[in-house]
């Protein structure tokens, strides 16, 4: 019945329907590689998102530039940043964008993507900043945020002083979540900002509280000097090589976009997240001489932690566990906060031209308290210990077509290394390779790291990944990749050395600007604890997951658009009853250019047998939103989405979505439990720029 309901859901959706890209479509493509990847509701993706919205409203000269600016956008593979600039030394400036089409490895696809983020233009921009300048074409930003979620959750009840304070099934603050930002932006160069947020179910000027908002973030940040080239004082990310060293914030992995699997990094930048986490707090500096630059950074914040406390100190003997969700709402989420302190010291002497680019790094990491892991088997190449360092050499270089680049990372504590070996190629205009191969050791370790891998560290892993995209015809293109990797010891729910691979297809149909089609299939075949476990022994088995998809959007008119996606998934293992489900989501985008305000409506249609055969789909919400919700069991969801702009410098965004399950009356457990078939969320933001 189910795959008869699909099969009609099908037939009268897609027919006769075409397809746009909206320019602002590729930052949201962009988020929702990430989304897919990570597989999580909460992510905060709001650096990615400011860099490519500086450039969609400040977009880059093609005539004076240069590859770390092109590097940014991550857009751009390192043979059509060379063939860019090349054309600009050899040829001289252009005159026309539509010269771009003359670049041999530059298709109308990569043309069209980028277009809404480069111009060309004869005037040299600004090098000297004056305090004049800074101030009449300075940008200021206030964003003002309320979240909720109406339904009343468990965790919210009503209860009595003694039971709310010795349970931790109770939140001590309200259902709300509030945000608040304000910066100032003078182009890239200048920033100075202060963020801060109140999770739902944290308290607000009062208890744990007493300072108002749970977490608060400050950034002073300067770039464009000629031997001071760039510092940063309170918050601020690193990202280095290929993340095997140091990487905070996300980053691009395996997508329909084989060159994402390459990392673009943006060695120092403020920080304007609300990630309680993955962030440096302290200074940081770059010093240049020609070609060579000299980052040198310090960082000094509090962490979450749980362990084994002094009985009269209540100080922490050592600590089992760091506790990365942000969340203080209960009792124990309360104790865990700021029990830990964490220090981190580095250098990375670079050298970077046109065609190569390489860095030596070496970074410590301290803890005030030893961390003792727990002591079970998947824990014993765990890190233990108050300190770690890491030695790193990354390089990058083009010959020709081709793009060789890597990292190896030596961690000090373990005495093992973590390898990335990678090579792209353009072969000819119709036809682009990918190669990655890693090697991760089962003792590497360092917090801040996000090497390309299948699993959550870059750690215990090694895999070899290889890509490939066709130019078909003018109006067809074709993009696959397969993964191979194994894991040498064991990990979290797996009790055996374990293997897998993942493999992609996707076939895309677009025949002009207007109109897009794709098809996606992706298997999944990775090995997990077997569920016929006798308690003795633990069997591992392939879980097995095909997802497959067609996407399709069509603009009407130059104000309308309609989007549409189906997904239906499986899931095989031998210890469990086979698995599927799917769902169909119907988006309408109405962009007015005459009216302040434009209009975003989705309607979906899910069904799946558990949550384990869950659908990640992206949802469009308000600026710095972004939301990537799990579709499971079977209901629906709607949402609607309006901007309104007035006086000139506001924006209001409103938003509401609801699920409606239709086999559920009660949603979720513990805490946030709900009772009802119910689920629904609201967002209103406000936004002051002058």
């Amino acid at each position: 019945m189910r795959k008869i309901k699909l099969f009609l859901i099908f037939s009268t959706a897609f027919a006769g329907w075409s397809f746009s890209q909206e320019r602002n479509e590729i930052i949201q493509q962009r988020v929702e590689f990430i989304a897919e990847q990570a597989e999580s509701e909460e992510l905060d993706l709001t650096n990615i998102f400011d860099q490519l919205n500086y450039f969609f409203d400040n977009p880059i000269n093609l005539n004076n530039t240069n590859p770390d600016e092109l590097r940014s956008l991550g857009l751009l593979t390192e043979v059509q940043i060379t063939d860019v600039l090349l054309h600009v030394e050899r040829f001289g400036k252009f005159i026309s964008i539509y010269e771009l089409q003359s670049l041999k490895y530059w298709d109308l696809n990569t043309i069209y993507l980028v277009l809404p983020f480069v111009r060309v233009d004869d005037r040299l921009d600004h090098v000297h900043i004056t305090f004049k300048d800074a101030i009449k074409n300075g940008k200021i930003e206030w964003f003002l945020r309320y979240q909720r979620i109406p339904e009343r959750k468990k965790g919210y009840d009503q209860v009595s002083d003694s039971i709310l304070n010795n349970s931790n099934g109770y939140y001590h603050g309200n259902a709300d979540r509030y945000y608040t930002r304000i910066r100032y932006t003078y182009r890239t160069n200048i920033s100075l900002g202060i963020t801060a947020e109140k999770d739902p179910g944290e308290e607000f000027f009062k208890g744990s509280q007493k300072n108002g908002f749970d977490f608060y973030s400050f950034h002073a940040f300067y770039k464009g000097g000629k031997y001071l080239r760039a510092v940063a004082a309170g918050d601020y990310q690193i990202q280095i090589g290929q993340g095997l060293n140091t990487w905070s914030g996300y980053a691009f992995g395996k997508s329909a976009d084989i060159f994402s699997a390459k990392k673009a990094a943006n060695l120092l930048r403020p920080y304007t997240s609300v990630d309680e986490n993955r962030f440096f707090r302290g200074g940081a500096a770059i010093l240049g001489y020609k070609k060579w630059n000299l980052l040198a950074f310090y960082s000094h914040k509090k962490a979450d932690g749980s362990g084994i406390a002094d009985s009269l100190t209540d100080d922490l003997e050592f600590v089992t566990t760091i506790d990365l969700s942000g969340l203080h709402r209960t009792n124990s989420e309360i104790a865990k906060k700021n029990r830990l302190t964490e220090q981190v010291i580095g250098n990375y002497l670079s050298y970077n031209s046109t065609r190569f680019n390489a860095g030596l790094a070496v970074v410590n990491q301290q803890y005030n308290q030893p961390l003792q892991r727990d002591t079970i088997p998947y824990n014993l190449y765990a890190f233990r210990g108050k300190s770690t360092t890491a030695i790193s050499g990354d390089y990058n270089f083009v010959v020709r077509n081709f793009n060789f680049f890597g990292e190896v990372s030596y961690s000090t504590h373990s005495k093992s290394f973590a390898q990335l070996y990678g090579l792209m190629a353009m072969l000819d205009p119709s036809v682009s390779i990918s190669v990655i191969y890693r090697n991760y050791a089962k003792g590497y370790y360092t917090f801040y790291n996000n090497g390309f891998s299948e699993g959550s560290s870059t750690q215990n892993e090694k895999g070899l990944f290889t890509g490939i995209k066709l130019k078909l015809a003018p109006a067809w293109s074709l993009s696959s990749y397969i993964d191979l990797f194994r894991f040498p010891w064991l990990k979290y729910q797996v009790d055996a050395p374990s293997k897998g691979y993942e493999f992609l297809v996707q076939p895309t149909y677009k025949p002009n600007k207007v109109f897009e089609l794709y098809a996606r299939f992706r298997q999944q075949v990775r090995q997990k604890n077997s569920r016929d476990s006798d308690g003795t022994i633990t069997e591992i088995e392939n879980v097995v997951q095909n997802n497959y998809r067609l996407n399709l959007s069509y603009k009407v008119l130059e104000s309308f658009t309609i989007k549409s996606r189906l997904e239906y998934v499986t899931i095989n293992r031998k210890s469990n009853t086979p698995e599927d489900g799917w769902i169909f989501t119907q988006d309408f985008l109405f962009k007015p250019p005459k009216l302040p305000f434009d209009l975003t409506l989705r309607y979906a249609l899910f069904d799946t047998d558990s949550y384990d055969s869950r659908i990640y789909t992206f949802e469009n919400n308000a600026q710095y939103v972004f939301s990537i919700p799990a579709y499971y069991y079977q209901g629906s969801r709607a949402y609607a989405l309006i901007r309104y702009n007035f006086l000139k410098h506001f924006n209001l965004w409103v938003r509401y979505g609801v699920y409606l399950y239709s086999n559920k009356n009660v949603l979720s457990s513990g805490a946030e439990e709900i009772k009802g078939s119910k689920k629904s969320d609201i967002t209103v933001q406000l936004r002051v720029n002058f």
